[in-house]
């Protein structure tokens, strides 16, 4: 049974945006060394150090990776007015950070892999003064990430980071349906109306749009 884990100690005393590298040194990798058998998936990574700590860990660790953490960093978030709709945990990093997960995944990587970790809010619970964590990035997912593969010259790799490392690192099927990607320009909806069920009243949540 593989451990998909979402790797951040919660500690009050552990700043923010140290949470994931403090959990490789105090919680992976002493689990991995009792462990050496366990099959581990790192979701979602947002450090250099989670980047670094994957590509030359052995065939038993991967990791995914979101649209928001390769197509942006904490500044995207904070410079010129809070951005609440790019908030999630774990939190946007720095620069540097930001770019070794969009090389790690330029490079071909085969143990890294899609994973959206979509997250709907409705507005009013986004646009508030202590709002939830978390982007909805469902509707823009694919085209997100082929920006970031084109942006960085790697789309030779982006079916295998969509389609195949993931179904490949669990030893399941690769799924045989495809679906089709159109270069246009596309605005994304401010919002989209979500039934709960059939009778309900609907709710709104404002997808991952960024800028």
């Amino acid at each position: 049974m593989p451990l998909l884990v979402h790797g951040e100690v919660t500690h009050a005393e552990i700043d923010i945006f140290d949470r994931e590298a403090r959990f490789i040194d105090t919680v992976m990798e002493p689990l991995r060394q009792r462990l050496p058998g366990l099959k581990v998936v790192f979701e979602h990574i947002t450090t250099k150090d989670a980047a670094e700590y994957v590509r030359d860990g052995n065939e038993l660790l991967a990791a995914t990776i979101t649209p928001q953490h390769l197509m942006f960093n904490r500044n995207h978030m904070l410079v010129g007015g809070i951005r609440p709709h790019l908030y999630c945990l774990p939190v946007l990093k720095r620069n540097i950070h930001q770019q070794a997960l969009r090389e790690l995944v330029a490079s071909g990587f085969s143990r890294a892999f899609l994973g959206t970790d979509s997250a709907p809010h409705a507005r009013h619970r986004k646009e508030a003064s202590c709002g939830c964590a978390g982007c909805f990035n469902a509707p823009t997912a694919l085209g997100s990430y082929a920006t970031v593969f084109e942006e960085m010259n790697a789309l030779q790799h982006f079916e295998a980071f969509c389609s195949l490392n993931g179904p490949r690192f669990y030893g399941l099927p690769v799924n045989e349906s495809y679906v089709e990607l159109v270069r246009e320009e596309t605005t994304v909806v401010d919002s989209i109306a979500l039934p709960m069920i059939a009778w309900s009243r609907s709710w709104r949540v404002k997808p991952f749009a960024g800028r």
